[in-house]
């Protein structure tokens, strides 16, 4: 039944009245609505011309109809549960994913991407897509991405694979996801550093029903440990490059005898190389993969740490004989990545940009490291120890005294200062505690200090007690 003029002016009245459609909104023209309502002009007409005379729409000739920008508007009633959820702590889900404010671990440098160029390949793109391009996306990836990725980590982490070995994917929990279908069954056992990446653990929690966590200490993943309790396990996810969160590198002795071990019981290593390229003090260190005789070592590489998170492009360098089981599975469950973005990234990544922005961004990082440090120790002498690494993107700031890193961390969120309590990331009783804070968005040293001051009070007291 088509609407009469009645029903589309209470429609728009409650749509204006409850904000869904706010002052200054255009609307569409009288021939539009009329159209996509399939009713004559004359209904919508009646309609505007209503809530015009009531002073909900005003006309303004050539540029349209809007929302009456002068209207004044009640805020809508809000349900009783409202004020708790708002008085509510933060999750750390909330603090690392979607609430704005600074430090938050894990986001590069939005204030030194090279925008201009980015955006020159983003035209590029979109005027060289062809019809092909246009259906759909092939399921492993956009081949000349794929190239150009098993070039970069190849050259720049010390791999030895193939375009047909890469699977572009949409981020990490794709590539969890994929990695469990292919290559595990409900009972195989599956490990996960202790303490280590929170959402991995978590969406492991929801994933493996034989799940166990191996401790990780100042030499990186404790592999007696995983010999002498786990030895019997199908795979285990690890990031040996800059630990998730404690920032340490596992050892050469280790990573040997990791291997050793996935070799001997036909395991796999899953390797997380998230910020592996971020090394400041000496020559950016090989990945785990490249000692990886047997090819018992699927690497996982993002560009959420390299470019932007909200590229959305992440992928897997799937071991040869892997090929047929990832391929199975994304027939069955993947549907391909955008072209579009994936052929912006390959220009971004063939024509040299992508390694030129790392170098620049690994200069810049090491400053902003600095930044933080030095403001840690001014305004909070003796309350923090940071065990400095070689790189990364976050510093973890270990509580020297005090136990009280939740508290602590919920303390600075109410300044916009989205840390993350570190203590959250261990799934044992056994914990250090701190604050894992990120720095490549801060600009200078005198912001440093200001962002640090803002809870600088209420933190001595919060430790002091």
């Amino acid at each position: 039944m088509k609407p009469g003029y009645k029903a589309i002016y209470e429609q728009y009245r409650h749509s204006i009245a409850s904000g869904l459609l706010k002052p200054g909104d255009k609307v569409p023209s009288v021939r539009v609505l009329a159209s996509e309502l399939g009713v004559a002009r004359k209904t919508v007409e009646t309609a505007w011309a209503i809530l015009i005379g009531e002073g909900y729409l005003v006309s303004q000739g050539a540029r349209g109809t809007r929302v009456n920008p002068d209207l004044v508007l009640s805020e809508p009633p809000t349900s009783p549960i409202a004020p708790q959820a708002a008085d509510a702590p933060p999750g750390i889900a909330d603090v690392l994913r979607d609430r704005p404010g600074f430090l938050r671990p894990g986001i590069p440098s939005l204030d030194a991407f090279p925008y201009k160029k980015w955006l020159l390949l983003c035209g590029k793109a979109v005027r060289s897509m062809s019809p092909v391009e246009m259906t759909n996306p092939p399921l492993l990836g956009y081949t000349p991405l794929r190239e150009a990725i098993a070039h970069y980590v190849n050259v720049s982490r010390g791999l030895s694979c193939t375009a047909d070995q890469i699977f572009i994917t949409s981020g990490y929990s794709n590539n969890l996801r994929l990695i469990l279908n292919a290559l595990t069954t409900a009972r195989d056992k599956v490990l996960f550093e202790d303490p280590g990446y929170y959402f991995g653990s978590q969406a492991l929690k929801r994933a493996a029903n034989n799940l166990h966590f191996v401790p990780v200490d100042t030499q990186g993943l404790n592999v007696d440990y995983l010999q002498q309790y786990h030895r019997d396990a199908q795979l285990i996810f690890v990031t040996p490059s800059h630990h998730s969160p404690l920032a340490v590198t596992l050892s050469l002795p280790r990573k040997q005898q990791l291997l050793a071990w996935a070799s001997q019981h036909n395991s796999w290593i899953i390797e997380d190389d998230y910020d592996g390229e971020f090394h400041y003090t000496r020559k950016v260190l090989p990945a785990l993969k490249s000692l990886d005789s047997d090819d018992r070592v699927i690497y996982m590489g993002t560009f959420s740490k390299t470019v932007m998170p909200a590229l959305r492009i992440s992928y897997i360098v799937m071991p040869r004989a892997t090929l047929a089981a990832f391929r199975e599975t994304a027939e069955l469950t993947e549907s391909g990545q955008p072209v579009l973005t994936q052929k912006i990234l390959a220009a971004f990544l063939g024509e040299g940009h992508f390694y030129k922005h790392l170098k620049k961004m690994r200069t810049l990082y090491s400053q902003r490291r600095k930044y933080m440090l030095d403001a840690l120790e001014q305004v909070y002498p003796g309350l923090f120890t940071v065990e400095v690494s070689d790189g990364g993107m976050h510093i973890t700031a270990f509580l020297r005294t005090s136990t009280q890193d939740i508290a602590l961390a919920n303390l600075w969120q109410q300044h916009q200062l989205q840390v993350s309590p570190l203590s959250r990331w261990y799934n044992s009783s056994a914990k250090r505690y701190g604050v894992i804070i990120g720095y490549t968005n801060v600009r200078s040293a005198e912001e440093a200090l200001a962002l640090l001051q803002r809870p600088a009070e209420e933190t001595r007291a919060l430790l002091a007690a």
